[in-house]
């Protein structure tokens, strides 16, 4: 995975675009691939820690056709999130990726906002130091 690039606009833009609900024009399969095993390894941590998470991938499909018996069609691939809930079943934390930067998109419950992390165990720290209520 390449480093976050350091360029306050490309994060403020992501994290508008996710705040302002914009939808997004869909990302490569590769990329999405990509995209899933970042966020495989953050899973993992989480796990370790005896955290619950769970990974959402999706896809847009646009089904094109004139009546013909196998229509032909578009697969959009969305840019996979993981959601981190706590033991009474609460919404804790959401982390995405950055389509641009590559970066880690954090959410997490009664935080400031989007925070950003390079690294897998940057966002796992981030997660596990929200007290379980989500209040910081």
């Amino acid at each position: 995975m390449r480093p976050c690039e350091q360029s306050p606009v490309v994060s403020r833009a992501e994290a508008l675009d996710a705040a302002e609900g914009r939808e997004e024009k869909g990302i490569s399969e590769a990329k999405a691939e990509e995209f899933n095993g970042a966020l495989a390894n953050v899973q993992r941590l989480l796990r370790a820690a005896g955290i619950r998470s769970y990974s959402v991938r999706s896809i847009g499909l646009k089904l094109l056709g004139s009546g013909e018996p196998y229509p032909k069609g578009q697969i959009q691939w969305h840019v996979p999130e993981l959601f981190v809930r706590s033991d009474a079943g609460w919404l804790t934390a959401t982390v995405t990726m950055g389509t641009r930067s590559g970066c880690y998109l954090v959410s997490v419950r009664g935080g400031t906002g989007l925070q950003t992390a390079r690294e897998p165990e940057q966002v796992a720290h981030l997660i596990l130091a929200t007290p379980p209520g989500g209040t910081t």
